[in-house]
């Protein structure tokens, strides 16, 4: 794999179904070979290579090489909550398999998850990046990012997300060039100066307190936050209501009209009943046939379909 790493190995048996996700993920970052996931994570600054493998249904196995053994086990540890592999959702679909809204999708795909980056700040650069334009476009963008301020594994190729520090130090005009917005390019590098300064710490416990200095910066608002929480750092209470998928829902359960858009305050009023779940029952109502025409300019729909 690398030259002189370590390989630390881990057999997995998820606390609920799970299936790995199929496919190299539209960013370029996390690659699918022979129903083999495989991505570069940094730790530390450290570069370590990943992968992961269902054999059965109900064991996952995960490898990481990397300097030593710390690192490995930290990668792994961060892929496993990615993954969700120790998220139990019995409570969930105990509660919720014969909802009138989501009961069908909890009854037909328990394996279900909200895919999660392992770096909460991966999360939050690429909420930044997906803010009011198609997921296409987005992901463009994302992968340009990639090219000019990503890390590169020369031996497997594999490219990982930049750090807050590089992003904290890149011109706003650079990622202009990018395609992505002046207004967005900004509050990217503000975001990432925080972080990389330490003002935000995206690991700690008390997730508020760093939205509340994140919502300071302008262009930052509650959908990217809510991405954030939910995307990053396992807040499965955040929903994404401001999403294109959740208004033209929320507009079609209450009109009737596939084109009918409905306010955020009123996607958070339909989902106010699913409380600590909400962000996973916005997966699970995401898909609803009604969706299908939406799901192209959606992230989280488009996230939820993957």
């Amino acid at each position: 794999m690398l030259p002189g790493a370590v390989e630390v190995r881990r057999e997995v048996i998820p606390r609920w179904p799970v299936r790995l996700p199929a496919g190299n993920a539209p960013d370029g970052i996390m690659r699918c070979r022979g129903g083999v996931l495989e991505r570069l994570l940094h730790v530390e600054g450290s570069p370590v290579v990943v992968r992961a493998a269902q054999p059965a249904a109900n064991r996952v196995v995960l490898g990481a090489w990397g300097p030593d053994r710390e690192v490995g086990e930290e990668a792994i540890a961060r892929m496993r909550f990615a993954l969700g592999l120790d998220d139990d959702l019995r409570p969930f679909h105990e509660r919720f398999r014969f909802d009138a809204l989501i009961g069908p999708s909890v009854r037909a795909r328990p394996w279900l998850r909200v895919r999660r980056r392992p770096e909460p700040f991966e999360a939050l650069a690429w909420a930044v990046t997906e803010q009011l334009i198609e997921f296409g476009r987005a992901a463009e963008i994302q992968r340009a990012i990639v090219r000019v301020f990503g890390r590169r594994c020369a031996v497997t190729r594999l490219r990982d997300v930049p750090s807050a520090a590089a992003l904290a130090g890149a011109a706003p005009a650079k990622l202009q060039s990018l395609d992505l917005s002046l207004g967005r390019a900004i509050a990217l590098v503000r975001a990432a100066r925080e972080v990389q300064a330490g003002r935000v710490d995206l690991g700690a416990a008390d997730h508020e307190r760093g939205w509340r200095r994140l919502r300071a910066i302008p262009g930052i608002g509650r959908w990217t936050i809510d991405m954030l929480g939910l995307h990053g750092q396992g807040r499965y209470d955040c929903l994404p209501a401001g999403d294109l998928g959740f208004l033209k829902l929320v507009g079609y359960l209450r009109t009737g009209d596939p084109r009918a858009r409905a306010e955020e305050a009123e996607v958070r009023e339909l989902f106010a009943p699913y409380g600590e779940w909400a962000g996973l029952a916005g997966a699970h109502a995401l898909m609803s046939p009604v969706l299908a025409a939406g799901r192209r300019s959606s992230p989280v729909a488009r996230r939820a379909a993957a």
